[in-house]
């Protein structure tokens, strides 16, 4: 009697078996296309990305070619004479006066300067030092560079 109780169970048992493996074997299945499909929607997601990037690159890269070429065509035409003689002088005078100008209110503070030094009772050569400051280094080192690397460039160029 227990053999074949037995047997019973045990044959059902082997025949569920099957069964229940194959079942368990979709499970993962199922699992693993979810999984598949979540790194497939994350690559689609990384490819827009790159695609929306390329999109803005490309659109600077024509924005930057187009605003070079209106600083192009305003250099240009600040260049053409105009062909009215005062306005043409006008015109080719503002740098030079800007320039001269600015020079002169340049020496004019490092003089202030300077009599403020001497008056203090500081000799001559403590008052130029102390006007003369890392500043001004810089700055006559960047007008000396560019009036005769200026020319330089201009040789090699002709």
């Amino acid at each position: 009697m227990i053999e074949t109780l037995l047997g019973g169970l045990l044959g059902g048992a082997f025949r569920l078996a099957p069964e229940i493996l194959k079942w368990l074997d979709r499970k993962g299945e199922r699992g693993h296309e979810l999984a598949m499909q979540d790194k497939a929607l994350e690559f689609e997601k990384l490819r827009g990305a790159q695609r929306m990037d390329e999109i803005g690159a490309a659109a600077d890269g024509a924005w930057n070619t187009g605003a070079i070429g209106a600083l192009k065509e305003a250099v240009a035409a600040q260049g053409q004479r105009s062909g009215i003689g005062w306005a043409d002088a006008l015109s080719a005078s503002v740098r030079p006066v800007i320039t001269y100008w600015f020079m002169a209110l340049y020496c004019a503070a490092k003089a202030a300067t300077f009599a403020a030094g001497v008056s203090a009772g500081a000799g001559w050569g403590d008052a130029i030092l102390h006007a003369w400051t890392d500043a001004d280094q810089a700055l006559w080192a960047g007008v000396l560079n560019f009036w005769f690397l200026g020319r330089v460039f201009d040789r090699v160029r002709s």
